[in-house]
């Protein structure tokens, strides 16, 4: 994998499924605050740890001095997973995999973590976030392509109103559909395998779980 490929370990939870080795595979790694925790599960040594450190335990600290420790006073303009993507990026990142990015006990950072990947996407980034067991990608207008076991469940919601949305090799077929802001019509759809999403104008987010077989 690119040396420009940054993952993010953020405060959110993370199981270690062979999908997600398989993604960090050959990252370079910043952690942010609390989600040090997941480099010693990971077993990796993050080149950076940014943060406030207000949910960073005493012996989290004592299991990583040799990490260069980047702190920010609590009453700051961004979260810790905001700086630590910044980070990354004046290091040369392209692609990002924010690890800890879905459900934990913050639903307003996990939703704050799709909001700014779908953002990303909109400045050329190429962004996963995942929690191991769920992963997450930006849609926006061109055409993207999943890899998912079959059967496995997706859901696309939008951020915004979707125009010309398809989807094809699902349970579900859409073409060239127009998605009104706030519909469900795109939740909980099942993959026939890879799955192509394309869309002409909007911002989405395609939700997957892939060890979800329920719709087998």
């Amino acid at each position: 994998m690119s040396q420009s490929t940054f993952t993010i370990l953020l405060g959110g939870e993370l199981s270690l499924t062979e999908r997600l080795r398989h993604a960090i595979g050959g990252s370079r790694f910043i952690a942010a605050d609390g989600g040090m925790r997941h480099a010693m599960a990971l077993g990796v040594m993050p080149e950076l740890w940014v943060g406030d450190f207000d949910s960073t335990p005493p012996d989290l600290e004592a299991g990583f001095l040799d990490v260069p420790k980047q702190p920010y006073p609590a009453a700051k303009a961004a979260t810790d997973g905001e700086i630590a993507v910044s980070e990354a990026v004046v290091r040369g990142a392209r692609r990002l995999i924010l690890a800890g990015a879905l459900a934990g006990e913050r639903s307003d950072h996990a939703l704050q973590h799709l909001l700014s990947a779908v953002g990303l996407a909109e400045q050329g980034f190429d962004v996963l976030l995942t929690s191991g067991k769920e992963e997450a990608v930006p849609l926006l207008a061109g055409t993207i392509e999943l890899d998912l076991p079959k059967g496995s469940l997706f859901s696309v919601p939008g951020f915004s109103e979707l125009k010309g949305l398809s989807i094809e090799n699902a349970r579900y077929p859409l073409t060239d559909f127009h998605l009104p802001f706030g519909s469900s019509r795109t939740i909980s759809n099942v993959a026939e395998g890879k799955v192509r999403f394309s869309l002409k104008s909007g911002r989405a987010i395609v939700l997957a779980r892939p060890y979800d077989l329920s719709g087998v």
